[in-house]
């Protein structure tokens, strides 16, 4: 396996915007994986992420949903993008479509195989693609915000997973049910993984913030990386779905 990546720059409203494909450069048009940031904005641990997929036969794209602007601004203005996009979900809305729309239309894309997953801020973009009822095969979040937005009407056809840790204080017991009620209620095939004693943002190895509730997991992020690839092989039908991962002993 030759690991390789490749500039997939594009303009939104006559904004740059740089995602990154991550691919096998001796497979053509494998699945894809939409991976889309936290407050951080594009960066290396997508990546990191984009490189683990590439082993189980995918390629990935590291989502930019911020912008190159955003990014050279550092932190601050990446949160402050963030920010913006949660206070109104409509604008989150139309960026999603506006960046789902530019990458599934790469030439190294193949638009009818396409999942998508994403942490923290990430993950509650991922939800809400699959409310708006964008036709990708899956959506995994991770340590995601969960809340849905003012208006989730449509068919939804994606599968859905949840990986959740039970303390996260971003995403408290009642947002969690409200989740369930909705997702139930709207007929979405969905799952959730609740793991206890784990805070937000247990798959950063760099999270350290008891106090903010910041805290990584190992054993909840190998247990949730270990589910990703079951789903995703469920998403696709491949050989993961097949055979399952088994327990260790």
């Amino acid at each position: 396996m030759t690991v390789q990546t490749t500039s997939l720059r594009h303009d939104i409203d006559g904004a740059k915007f740089d995602a990154v494909l991550v691919h096998d450069e001796t497979v053509e048009r494998a699945p894809t994986v939409l991976i889309f940031h936290g407050m951080e904005g594009r960066s290396d641990a997508q990546l990191q992420f984009a490189t683990r997929l590439t082993e189980w036969g995918y390629q990935a794209i590291a989502v930019d949903l911020f912008g190159e602007d955003a990014s050279r601004g550092g932190i601050e203005a990446t949160t402050a993008a963030m920010t913006g996009f949660v206070a109104d979900r409509a604008a989150l809305a139309g960026r999603l479509t506006a960046v789902l729309n530019a990458l599934t239309a790469a030439p190294q894309v193949d638009a009818s195989r396409v999942a998508a997953i994403g942490f923290c801020f990430g993950g509650l973009c991922v939800l809400d693609l699959a409310r708006a009822g964008h036709p990708l095969a899956g959506v995994a979040s991770f340590h995601g915000l969960l809340t849905a937005p003012p208006d989730h009407d449509g068919d939804v056809t994606a599968k859905v997973v949840v990986f959740h840790g039970w303390d996260d204080p971003y995403a408290p017991p009642e947002d969690v049910v409200a989740l369930g009620r909705e997702f139930s209620g709207r007929g979405i095939d969905w799952q959730l993984h609740a793991y206890g004693n784990t805070m937000h943002a247990f798959m950063a190895p760099w999270a350290d913030d008891p106090a903010r509730g910041i805290v990584y997991s190992e054993s909840a992020a190998r247990r949730a990386w270990t589910s990703l690839e079951f789903f995703l092989g469920e998403c696709f039908d491949t050989d993961a779905a097949a055979h399952p991962p088994q327990p260790s002993r």
